[in-house]
């Protein structure tokens, strides 16, 4: 019955993701020629040269979007990720549609049309499906087209897996009891929940409580034991899920991809890969370029200011550790005198320190003194966005008395960061300049990039602890 359900519900999902794209085509037609907010300077082309495409575009769209396994049951699954793999599929079909109509055009087809028709298709599709998960989530928190589950296991695994699924009752998994795998007697409450049989008699239990899904949750001690959890549901039409004990253990992106099948689970990774890599350095190069042009007279007039009132050369290089542990050379004006550290070896700035330059201590006040390393970021040593870079000298004596302060280096240093927008800069808390930093390699976007770019310009350059 409830694959039944699933297959209704898939071919429901295609029928109106079919509709939706015929009608995004015809629309973008009908905008481009007829809507009177585009000139039209070559007449109006004929309809039914642009309908005839419709035959193809539905089966190029239809084959891509079952290839991208959009049609899949996601009881489980963000919006976004959605809606990016719909954005994906869509780019897939386009580059095969572009393709069909260069080899067999006999029409010359309008390239607006074709960016509207882009642009309307993923808007409609993607608020298509928000509108048909939506519509679904409120039928299963009703307590129809429901999947049951039973959870092998009794410890904080299982705990935590109780705890989501009845903090999403949306996703229609409805737990009918705890496995126990050793410990717990049966009729035990756990997180609200009982336990209702053992390894032993998990077979019954499924045949009898028409159960569908099987969590193994087991602790890290258990592990031997899921061979022996999966041996005796046996060949029973259930899905089977592991839950890995290993939340303590994962760290920055965490997670669990594929590699030619072979499933792999990420403790620790860095959010700087593939098209995420090739966006955040195209923004850097972008803004540092733009900044560069923009900024050019006022850095020179700051440079001559330094030079005309202290000796020694304007801009000052310093070794700073960036992304990997890999040592560079942070670019800086000049805001202290030549050998100021001769005498007392490497130290941080302090509040009124003699060491500064007349120019200096306005410049470290407003981080005008920051500015050079805008090219600091357009050869790559360093992004706009990032934690700040450390020297190395401080950094051996800060990884020792801070835990995990060398996951800053997962990411390429920046320019400004979220623990700076939040204040921690300067001679502040360690400890909370690290979470800050941690939080940002967390949860990295480019939007996130964004945000501490205007919260830098929103809240100015001028900062009590800069000195």
């Amino acid at each position: 019955m409830l694959k039944k359900h699933s297959q209704l519900f898939e071919s429901l999902l295609l029928i109106s993701d079919l509709v939706i794209i015929a009608f995004s085509w015809l629309f973008s037609f009908h905008v481009r020629f007829h809507s009177g907010l585009i000139p039209v300077q070559q007449g109006i082309p004929d309809f039914y040269s642009y309908s005839f495409l419709l035959v193809p575009i539905v089966l190029i769209w239809a084959f891509v979007f079952k290839w991208f396994g959009l049609y899949r049951p996601k009881r489980v699954g963000s919006q976004l990720n959605e809606v990016l793999e719909i954005s994906k599929a869509c780019g897939v079909s386009m580059l095969v549609f572009a393709a069909f109509t260069f080899f067999a055009r006999q029409y010359d087809y309008s390239r607006l049309v074709i960016v509207l028709f882009t642009v309307f298709n993923i808007a409609a599709l993607s608020m298509s499906r928000l509108v048909f998960r939506k519509a679904l989530r409120a039928i299963r928190r009703k307590g129809f087209n429901l999947r049951y589950a039973v959870i092998a296991g009794t410890g904080e695994g299982a705990r935590r897996v109780i705890e989501r699924l009845d903090a999403h009752p949306e996703v229609g998994i409805k737990v009918e009891g705890l496995i126990s795998t050793g410990g717990a007697e049966e009729g035990t409450l756990i997180s609200g929940v009982k336990v209702i049989g053992s390894l032993e008699g998990i077979r019954d239990i499924i045949r009898t409580r028409r159960i569908d899904i099987v969590f193994i949750a087991l602790s890290w001690n258990e592990n031997s034991r899921v061979e022996e959890a999966v041996k005796s549901i046996g060949d029973e039409t259930v899905d089977i899920k592991v839950i890995p004990d290993i939340n303590d253990l994962m760290t920055l992106r965490g997670g669990v991809e594929e590699f030619d099948g072979l499933p792999i689970l990420n403790l620790r990774n860095s959010p700087l890969y593939g098209w995420n890599m090739i966006m955040k350095r195209a923004l850097d190069i972008a803004i540092s370029l733009i900044a560069i042009a923009l900024l050019s007279p006022f850095m020179l007039l700051i440079a001559v200011l330094i030079r005309l009132t202290s000796p020694g050369p304007v801009l000052y290089r310093q070794e700073r550790m960036g992304i990997g542990g890999d040592i560079f050379h942070i670019l800086k004006f000049r805001t202290m005198a030549v050998d100021a550290e001769a005498a007392t070896g490497a130290v941080w700035a302090r509040k009124g320190d003699p060491r500064r330059t007349m120019p200096g201590s306005i410049l470290r006040a407003t981080s005008l003194d920051e500015l050079p390393q805008l090219f600091n970021v357009l050869k790559g040593d360093m992004s706009l966005v990032g934690p700040r870079p450390e020297r190395p000298v401080f950094i051996q004596e800060f990884r020792r008395k801070i835990p995990r302060y060398m996951l800053r280096h997962k990411m390429k240093a920046g320019i400004t960061g979220w623990a700076q927008v939040n204040g921690w800069r300067g001679n502040t808390d360690l400890v909370k300049r690290v979470e800050h930093d941690l939080y940002y390699i967390e949860h990295w976007s480019i939007s996130f990039d964004l945000k501490i770019l205007m919260l830098t310009l929103w809240k100015g350059f001028v900062n009590r602890n800069a000195y």
